[in-house]
């Protein structure tokens, strides 16, 4: 049982890579009809294996969240543990996430007129999400009891599940999201916008966290609520809508004091 919580990290990079598979193997296709005597060609998204690419992110979130349970629940800590988790949150929600955000800027830019000069470093970005999850992480590694009732920065499975729902959302495609997801300004800012939150000084929530009452629970309440609330309605839309509650009521929440801590640490 002791070796549980390892596997557990192990199911979240093997699911990781399972997703980077799906999610570079995703190629659109033209296929040609005949009608009425003449050839027809349409285009065919790729979206089906970045949908499935997106679901098995998901499961190695969940896996990542069951390690850090059952170590607790065990009693289990170790180096090699802190060290292996973190390994596998780079593939699983940097690696991975990159690959989807290149595969969008790439269908972006291929619905431009010039698309067939476009270098392919004009994607190139997407693989700053990989870059900066790996400085998150590794700050994080030194500054772990620092961050007893919070985080310093956006936890990088939560850039990981915002980013995994990008392929659901345009699989389902919602109030014709799929145009909104063409506009390649729109990525590059999203890109922007998860890098700098994962390094930022910003306290985040846990979702569990350590202190007691309702007073330290309250936003995770209201976060679960609202993103259930939406689903009906928007579908998968719910979680950039969590993710984006997410980060207000970590802004406007009240932390417990840590005395004695320091809350930077200098690399």
């Amino acid at each position: 049982m002791k070796h549980l919580p390892n596997l557990l990290t192990l199911g979240n990079l093997f699911c990781g890579c399972m997703a980077l598979a799906y999610i570079l193997c995703a190629q659109p296709y033209i296929y040609q009809t005949f009608e009425g005597g003449i050839f027809q060609a349409h285009w065919v998204p790729a979206y089906e294996q970045m949908y499935m690419g997106s679901i098995f992110l998901v499961i190695a979130a969940v896996c990542d969240m069951l390690d850090g349970f059952t170590a607790r629940l065990l009693q289990v800590h170790s180096p090699i543990g802190k060290d292996l988790d973190s390994l596998a949150d780079v593939v699983s929600f940097g690696v991975a996430p990159s690959a989807i955000m290149y595969k969008l800027l790439w269908d972006a830019l291929m619905g431009e007129k010039n698309a067939m000069d476009i270098p392919i470093l004009a994607m190139a970005p997407a693989f700053l999400i990989a870059c900066f999850a790996a400085l998150r992480l590794a700050k994080f590694n030194v500054t772990t009891s620092h961050q007893k009732y919070h985080f310093i920065g956006m936890p990088t499975p939560a850039v990981g599940i915002v980013v995994a729902s990008f392929p659901l959302i345009l699989w389902y495609n919602p109030f014709n999201m799929v145009d909104v997801f063409h506009n390649k300004w729109l990525l590059y800012g999203i890109i922007i916008i998860l890098c700098y939150l994962m390094v930022s000084p910003i306290k985040f929530l846990k979702l569990l966290p350590s202190a007691k009452g309702l007073k330290n629970w309250w936003a995770q309440l209201v976060i679960i609520i609202v993103s259930l609330a939406a689903i009906p309605f928007a579908g998968y839309l719910c979680i950039p809508v969590g993710f984006v509650l997410y980060i207000l009521l970590s802004l406007v929440h009240k932390y417990p004091e840590e005395s004695g801590i320091q809350q930077e640490v200098t690399n």
